[in-house]
C-alpha cells in the first residue's frame, strides 16, 4: 500500500465511476476506520454503500457526476469546529480510500439527502458527503496559488513548514478557493479559514495534509 504522502500526491477529485462493487474486504476496512475516526473526532460519519439515489439526476447532472452508489456521509453536533474537523477526519478516510485503490470526490452541494440511507442522532447536522469508488479516470491536478498566498513563508523558514504548506496546496478545496492560511510564529503554526463556503472544511482537509507531511501536530485532532 501506498504512504499517506503518495496518496496526498496522486489523489484527484473524481465525478465519474464504474460499475463495478467495492470489495467486501475493502469495506470493513474502512467502516472499521470510521469507528475510530467517529470516537476521536466526535463525529457521525457513516459508509452507505449500493444507494444511487443521492447522486442521480438534475443536482447529479449539474455537478457531473455519474456511477456514484457509495458514500461517506459525515455528521455530527453542531459546534465551533465542526466543519474543519470534518475535514481533518474525512480526509484521512479520503486517503486512506486512495492508498486502498479507490476513488473519492468532496461534495457540499449537488447530491440529494436520501433519509433512508444513513441515520442521523437528535441534535446532529448533515455538513458534507464524499462519493467513493472505482474512477472512470483517476482525475486532474488542480491548479494551486503560490505559496505566499496561503503562508508566511520565508527563504528562512524550516524545512518542515515548507513541506506542510506545499502539501496543504495539494488539498481538495470548494471550487479551488483555497482559502486557508498557515502562519509560523515562535515555532508554531497557527491557522486560519478564509470566507466563503465550506472553508472550513476545506481548513481542517489542508490542516491533515500538513501535519501528514510535516510530520509535526498543529491541531487538537488526533488519530
Amino acid at each position: 500500500m501506498i504512504s499517506v504522502e503518495e496518496a496526498i500526491r496522486e489523489r484527484h477529485s473524481v465525478r465519474q465511476y464504474e460499475d463495478r462493487p467495492i470489495p467486501a474486504e475493502i469495506i470493513q476496512r474502512l467502516k472499521e476506520e470510521i469507528d475510530k475516526v467517529n470516537v476521536k473526532g466526535d463525529l457521525n460519519i457513516q459508509l452507505v454503500t449500493d444507494e444511487p439515489k443521492a447522486f442521480s439526476g438534475g443536482l447529479a447532472h449539474y455537478g457531473k457526476f455519474s456511477g456514484v452508489s457509495n458514500y461517506f456521509v459525515l455528521a455530527g453536533k453542531p459546534g465551533s469546529d465542526l466543519h474543519e474537523r470534518c475535514g481533518f477526519y474525512g480526509e484521512h478516510l479520503v486517503l486512506l480510500c486512495q492508498r486502498l485503490g479507490l476513488n473519492t470526490c468532496w461534495v457540499g452541494l449537488t447530491f440529494k439527502k436520501i433519509p433512508s440511507a444513513f441515520k442521523l442522532r437528535a441534535g446532529e447536522k448533515l455538513v458534507i458527503l464524499i462519493p467513493v469508488g472505482f474512477g472512470v479516470t483517476q482525475g486532474n491536478q488542480h491548479k494551486s496559488k503560490n505559496i505566499e498566498k496561503v503562508s508566511n513563508l520565508r527563504t528562512d523558514s524550516p524545512e518542515w513548514f515548507r513541506k506542510g504548506v506545499n502539501a496543504a496546496l495539494l488539498a481538495p478545496t470548494a471550487v479551488n478557493q483555497q482559502k486557508f492560511f498557515f502562519k509560523l510564529e515562535n515555532d508554531r503554526v497557527k491557522t486560519r479559514a478564509g470566507a466563503g463556503f465550506f472553508s472550513k472544511v476545506d481548513l481542517g482537509i489542508a490542516e491533515y495534509h500538513f501535519e501528514a507531511a510535516s510530520g509535526k501536530k498543529i491541531t487538537g485532532y488526533s488519530l
